[in-house]
């Protein structure tokens, strides 16, 4: 799979920016500071990169491996708020 592949979807960067095609994230990845690019998301996501680019996995791979790293500093949060389920009792024609 060449590096000019398309991502399924684009990737949208902070500074408003999109990354459309794996060399877009490529360069985007050379280009980071040197602790920033350091960092394990990083390196995960240019691994996942890599295997797509050279090895012809799902670009979904690489797309997930950049968003995963772009957003690890957001915080994770549970919103106890939500709507539960309702896990009752199933109807069945027999019961009727």
């Amino acid at each position: 799979m060449p590096w000019s592949t398309p991502f399924d979807e684009p990737i949208a960067l902070p500074n408003g920016k999109t990354l459309v095609t794996l060399k877009d994230a490529g360069n985007y990845i050379t280009k980071l500071s040197k602790a920033e690019h350091d960092a394990p998301e990083w390196q995960a996501a240019m691994e996942a990169l890599i295997l797509v680019a050279e090895n012809g996995g799902p670009t979904m791979l690489a797309r997930i491996g950049i968003a995963r790293a772009l957003n690890r500093h957001v915080p994770r949060t549970f919103n106890p708020d939500r709507k539960d389920h309702h896990w009752g009792k199933r109807k069945l024609k027999r019961d009727q």
